[in-house]
């Protein structure tokens, strides 16, 4: 029985870590307003894939809005 409570455990923490980084990585509240209307103008193609629409951002600095960019510097 404790081996099935520590899988349970293991499971538990390796989700919650996962989910940490996938928030991590999607950038905090603050970068997601100030580049949502771009990423969804330049990037739309590459949701949900976090890593894509990062690149397709950086290719398309130039391009985003003033607040957007000062969220890439």
């Amino acid at each position: 029985m404790s081996r099935m409570i520590l899988r349970t455990l293991l499971a538990c923490a390796a989700i919650a870590a996962l989910a940490a980084s996938s928030a991590h990585a999607a950038g905090t509240p603050e970068q997601r307003r100030a580049c949502r209307a771009d990423a969804m103008k330049f990037c739309r193609e590459f949701v949900p894939n976090v890593k894509k629409i990062t690149a397709c951002m950086e290719a398309n600095k130039h391009k985003l809005s003033p607040l957007c960019q000062t969220q890439f510097k």
